[in-house]
């Protein structure tokens, strides 16, 4: 998956937003304000941060060399996903998807409410 069609992917997220709150090279798609994707514009290799349960993470480590423990995050929560190495466009969505709906799941119920209603 290029980048474009991972950004376009993530902005079609309910209550999707991009910025830049780190520096000026490090995309962050935030629902809520929390962070579930981040994407260094800065590397030769297109990639990205996504949240992941802890089990499914090492499945995905295991079974896909493009999947490694999260580049500066937690090693436990966060996997770093190489997009154009190979790996399938669904299986990156559904990894976007996952990192989306673990983040909404630990909004605070007035801010699920709010989403609801958008």
């Amino acid at each position: 998956m290029d980048l474009e069609s991972f950004r376009e992917y993530c902005l079609s997220k309910k209550a999707c937003e991009e910025t830049f709150p780190f520096d000026e090279v490090t995309l962050v798609f935030k629902v809520m304000g929390k962070i579930f994707a981040l994407v260094p514009l800065d590397n030769e290799i297109a990639s990205s941060n996504l949240k992941a349960d802890p089990e499914w993470s090492i499945e995905l480590r295991e079974s896909h060399y493009q999947i490694t423990p999260g580049f500066h995050m937690s090693k436990k929560h966060w996997n770093t996903v190489l997009l154009e190495q190979g790996l399938d466009d669904k299986l990156i969505m559904q990894m976007i998807d996952h990192s989306y709906d673990l983040v909404v799941s630990k909004l605070t119920k007035g801010n699920k409410e709010i989403l609801k209603k958008l």
